[in-house]
């Protein structure tokens, strides 16, 4: 009997643990290890940063759902990969820290024959003095205790507001390398429709700070869409929806250091300016989760296996080539480690090849343009493929990975809340094809238009809760969840 071990049990980790387990059955042993109790579906969490839904609403204890489908899990962190094993364990193994309250702190090892690195990101509020619910001034989205705490916040400057206050509201990127831009947007959008919703929207100035370097950009190099015979790139649609909502913006700006209620920020000319705001949701940067690798003899080999910023290398170029010299061929096929072909990394945990916005720094040096998003349904595609590469090589009916999930060759869907209601809410609706651009196969916008769209409205609304409810549904595993695609 063989084991697959999964560290993270987000979008990805657990996608994967629940097609392996049904692949394998009892014949081979799928193990899960994750610091968290809970499951979160992160795309609602910024509805509960507006009240819309609670934290209730978008977890689940994870425990249950892994005794209900037999596949053993670890409320742990992983600390240290030994792909090697060493003198005392000659299997490869990881090392692991209990994180449940009953076994706080104990160590443990978990030997592997397969392993997934699912581990996500780690928020980086620390790069951004002053940034982040805990130990800063600014609140958050990116988990549910975060947007929790985001909507007290956020209430409290409402109730102001209806006493006559004004209020100056800054959502946006919290510093000049963030990703997941489309999350501080729906937030955005929300917040500015709640206000509405309550009758305010006339004592806010809501502004918008972002390191993209135009509206519509999301880290994804913008898109072009055709609409009414015009090809229309994703910029101009994005700043009329800002117009339309009364919303000013900060583009190409980093954010470098923030007090209470003001902030300071440094835009790509070189030039720094302040900007006060009574409330803030601003995101972090982030970094792969910390891990050590050691070899056989105890060697130290983390810089083999991980990039400088974390992520765990896989079948990429990472040869440095210039933005200009990028092709698509560059990005990974089957996520599988270059050295040790036991071992793949999926969702945020990979280490992208290069940026797909073309990134920038500021005259004076400082990098300020957006990092590679690769969350939502690629992550859930990768975890799902390969997991099935790794059951066919554990079942032997292939000796390497077949089946390929490259985001120059994937397509995505996206719905961006823009207000959530049943009545008069709505949403951006988005597919792109493919999601790296290939300007060698389209060369005028480096992706089909044929399959890359962009509409809002209220049908919108009505999918995007839709599709919480089933995504909710099979990430509980019950009857039919296969049948629900990433």
């Amino acid at each position: 009997m063989a084991r697959l071990v999964i560290m993270g049990a987000g979008v990805s980790g657990h996608t994967a643990a629940l097609h392996a387990h049904r692949k394998l059955k009892r014949d081979h042993e799928v193990v899960v290890v994750s610091p968290n109790s809970k499951w979160n579906w992160i795309p609602s969490n910024i509805w509960v940063g507006v009240g819309f839904m609670n934290t209730d609403q978008v977890t689940f204890d994870l425990a249950p759902i892994y005794k209900k489908t037999g596949i053993p899990y670890y409320q742990a962190k992983a600390t240290a990969i030994y792909p090697e094993g060493n003198e005392e364990n000659p299997k490869p193994f990881i090392e692991i820290s209990y994180t449940s309250p009953e076994r706080m702190g104990e160590q443990e090892i978990l030997t592997y024959d397969y392993l997934i690195n699912a581990t996500g990101p780690r928020l980086r509020f620390d790069k951004t003095e002053g940034l982040g619910p805990d130990n800063g001034y600014t609140t958050s989205v990116c988990t549910h205790g975060h947007a929790e705490h985001a909507f007290r916040h956020l209430d409290e400057s409402i109730e102001r507001m209806k006493k006559g206050e004004r209020q100056k509201i800054v959502i946006g990127t919290g510093h000049g390398t963030c990703t997941c831009q489309g999350a501080a947007f729906e937030y955005l959008f929300n917040v500015e429709y709640l206000m509405r919703k309550n009758g305010v929207r006339d004592k806010a100035d809501l502004i918008w700070i972002t390191n993209e370097m135009e509206l519509g950009d999301f880290g994804m190099g913008g898109m072009h869409v055709k609409r009414g015979g015009y090809v229309t790139h994703s910029r101009i649609f994005t700043e009329s929806l800002f117009t339309e909502r009364g919303i000013s913006w900060i583009k190409q700006a980093g954010v470098k250091g923030i007090q209470e209620n003001k902030f300071v920020y440094e835009t790509l000319d070189g030039t720094e300016a302040e900007q006060e705001f009574d409330f803030s949701m601003m995101l972090p940067p982030f970094t792969g989760v910390p891990f050590q690798a050691f070899d056989k003899k105890g060697g130290e080999i983390t810089e083999q296996i991980f990039a400088p910023n974390g992520f765990m290398k896989v079948d990429a170029d990472y040869s440095g080539k210039s933005y200009d010299e990028w092709s698509p061929k560059d990005w990974p096929e089957t996520y599988q480690n270059p050295t040790y072909s036991n071992i793949f990394a999926v969702g945020i945990a990979f280490a992208p090849p290069h940026a797909i916005s073309k990134p920038a720094k500021s005259t004076n040096g400082t990098p300020i343009s957006p990092t590679p998003p690769r969350t939502g349904m690629p992550s859930g595609v990768m975890g799902r493929e390969v997991a099935f590469n790794i059951v066919d090589m554990m079942k032997g009916d292939a000796e390497a990975p077949v089946r390929k999930a490259s985001m120059a060759k994937m397509g995505a869907a996206c719905i961006a809340s823009a207000g959530a209601s049943a009545i008069n809410g709505t949403a951006v609706s988005m597919t792109m094809y493919p999601i790296i651009p290939d300007f060698e196969t389209y060369p005028d916008t480096g992706r089909s238009l044929r399959y890359t769209t962009g509409e809002i409205g209220l049908a919108g609304h009505w999918i995007k809760h839709l599709l919480h409810f089933g995504f909710m549904y099979k990430a509980k595993a019950n009857p039919l969840w296969r049948i629900i695609p990433e």
